[in-house]
């Protein structure tokens, strides 16, 4: 009843994103298209004090982890709200991206944090095709359409040119990185090779801010009155059924892969 007696202030509120799971465009995924409404509506309802990101992501795609960030620090800067980011077990590689999104970055001690680079892997199949006497036949116009095919040998040319393209994003990951860090960043740690920390290291070598949990902390800093709300990807109801079982056992799959790699 507070909000309808005129003059009388209403008490602080924080609205909540989760983020939780690997960044992909396949269904399922942690992407722009899926959680944009989730965003656009944390930072418009209820006139919040801040918005709090709750993160729990290994990671995935980079083009997907930059267009989440970008939106949220765009509705950062136009609505004048402050940001927080709160990691829970895992912000690594485009995980620590969208983390990257917040003014201010906490983390539980045994978080794990970093991992900024670029990572492909597949596999190759040419001798195993070989040895069941299996011809590998692709017809291609133009000379590069085939390149890294996992039925044909690998080419120097091709691994190349996969390591510039990964250059390139390792940039701009870096470049994401230092803007949001500042001078939060030592300048004699090189925090940029892949390498992954624990939340308290991580503190250490400027990567995140303090030690703190989404809900004490945000009360210690706006009041013990404050409220919240959580907002979150909807999913549709018949998303358990026909084709869509299929895609969320392929995603189900890559995922636990990318937990795996943090040992969770």
């Amino acid at each position: 009843m507070k909000h309808m007696i005129p003059f009388l202030k209403s008490p602080p509120r924080v609205n909540v994103v989760r983020l939780d799971g690997a960044i992909a465009t396949k269904r399922g995924g942690l992407n722009d298209q899926a959680i944009a409404p989730a965003i656009e509506r944390a930072f418009r309802k209820g006139k919040p004090t801040a918005v709090a990101l709750s993160i729990n992501s290994p990671g995935g795609s980079p083009v997907q982890s930059s267009l989440i960030a970008a939106r949220i620090r765009r509705l950062a800067d136009e609505k004048g709200i402050p940001v927080y980011a709160f990691v829970e077990d895992v912000a690594a590689s485009g995980g620590y991206w969208l983390a990257c999104a917040a003014d201010k970055i906490y983390v539980d001690r045994s978080s794990i944090v970093g991992s900024i680079g670029v990572i492909s892997a597949g596999f190759g199949f040419d001798q195993l095709i070989a040895k069941h006497g299996i011809e590998r036949r692709v017809y291609t116009a133009g000379g590069s359409k085939s390149q890294l095919d996992p039925f044909k040998p690998e080419q120097d040319e091709d691994v190349a040119r996969l390591r510039s393209l990964q250059d390139e994003v390792h940039v701009s990951f870096i470049h994401h990185v230092k803007a949001s860090r500042g001078d939060r960043l030592p300048e004699e740690a090189d925090v940029f090779d892949g390498t992954f920390w624990t939340g308290q290291t991580s503190i250490e070598l400027g990567l995140a801010d303090a030690i703190g949990h989404l809900m004490p902390t945000m009360k210690e800093l706006h009041g013990k009155k404050t409220r919240f709300a959580v907002f979150g990807p909807k999913k549709p109801f018949f998303g358990r059924f026909g084709a869509q079982i299929l895609d969320g056992v392929m995603t189900s799959v890559e995922e636990r892969g990318l937990w795996a790699r943090y040992g969770l």
